[in-house]
C-alpha cells in the first residue's frame, strides 16, 4: 500500500514583492472573476522611511487547518479534510448556513452573495488546487510566483527547509514556523521577517479551537438536557398539582349541591 504524503504550501515573506501574480493564476485557473479570487493580500504593505524602507506583504489563502474549524461547525458534511493536506468543499451539500465562516479563526470561507438562495448556496475558498496537485503540478499560485515566495511539497520537507532558512539567517526572520503549531498545524506554514499579526494573522494556541468548543458543546448539551429534564418535570408536577386540586375543589362542592 502506497505511504499518502500530507502536502503543505510555504510562504516566504522575505520573498513575496506584492506582484499579485497568484492571484491572476488564481483567478484563470478556477474560472473566477479577479474581484472573486481565492487568493488575497494582507499585511502593511512598504513602513518605515527611505531608505530604511521594509516591505510586509502576506498572500493570504486557506490554511487547510489539520482540525479544520469550518469542518467541525459544518452540520451537513459539506467539508472534509483530505489525508494528503487539502480541506476539500463540497457545494452541493451546502445548505448556505455560514457557519464555516463564523468558526474559521482566519477568515477564509467567504459566501458569494450574488449566488444566493437563486443559483445555491455557495462558499468561496482556496482548493489547494486537486485538479493539478491530483496529477503531479504545483497548484496554480506556486506555480506562477516569479520569487518562489510560494512553495509547495511535503509538510516535513518544507517544515525542514523553512527552519533551516531561519537558521541560516536569524537577523532576517522571525524565530518561528507559523501554522507548525497554531490550531493544531495548517499545511499553509509561514515565515516572515516581521511579527505575523502585521502580516494580518491571528495569535492562536496550539490546541486546535474545534476540540475547545466541541468539548465545551459537549459538557453544555447535558446540563441543557439535565435542566429540560427538570423543567419537564416541575411543569408535569405543577399540572398534576393542578389537577388535584381542582378534583379536591370539585369533591367538596359536590356533596353541598346534593343536600
Amino acid at each position: 500500500m502506497t505511504e499518502i504524503k500530507h502536502h503543505a504550501y510555504l510562504f516566504d515573506a522575505t520573498r513575496c514583492i506584492d506582484c499579485r501574480a497568484c492571484m491572476v493564476a488564481c483567478s484563470v485557473e478556477n474560472n473566477i472573476e479577479m474581484d472573486k479570487t481565492r487568493i488575497w493580500v494582507s499585511g502593511v504593505g512598504v513602513k518605515g522611511e527611505f531608505p530604511n524602507l521594509q516591505r510586509a506583504t502576506m498572500v493570504y489563502h486557506c490554511m487547510h487547518c489539520e482540525h479544520p474549524d469550518c469542518m467541525s461547525a459544518c452540520p451537513v458534511g459539506a467539508y472534509s479534510k483530505r489525508p494528503d493536506g487539502p480541506v476539500v468543499y463540497n457545494p452541493e451539500k451546502c445548505i448556505g448556513c455560514r457557519y464555516c465562516m463564523n468558526a474559521c479563526p482566519f477568515g477564509v470561507p467567504h459566501f458569494d452573495y450574488d449566488k444566493g438562495i437563486v443559483e445555491g448556496a455557495f462558499i468561496d475558498k482556496c482548493t489547494f488546487c486537486p485538479q493539478r496537485i491530483d496529477v503531479g503540478e504545483e497548484p496554480a499560485c506556486v506555480h506562477t510566483c516569479p520569487t518562489d515566495a510560494l512553495e509547495y511539497g511535503e509538510r516535513e520537507e518544507l517544515l525542514k527547509k523553512a527552519h533551516e532558512r531561519i537558521a541560516a539567517h536569524p537577523e532576517r526572520y522571525i524565530q518561528h514556523v507559523y501554522g507548525e503549531f497554531e490550531n493544531g498545524g495548517t499545511s499553509y506554514l509561514i515565515i516572515s521577517h516581521v511579527p505575523f499579526e502585521e502580516l494580518g494573522l491571528p495569535t492562536l494556541p496550539e490546541k486546535p479551537i474545534n476540540e475547545v468548543s466541541e468539548t465545551a458543546v459537549g459538557l453544555t448539551l447535558p446540563v441543557a438536557l439535565g435542566w429540560g429534564a427538570a423543567l419537564t418535570a416541575v411543569t408535569v408536577g405543577v399540572s398534576l398539582l393542578k389537577k388535584k386540586s381542582a378534583a379536591e375543589d370539585e369533591a367538596e362542592k359536590k356533596p353541598e349541591a346534593e343536600k
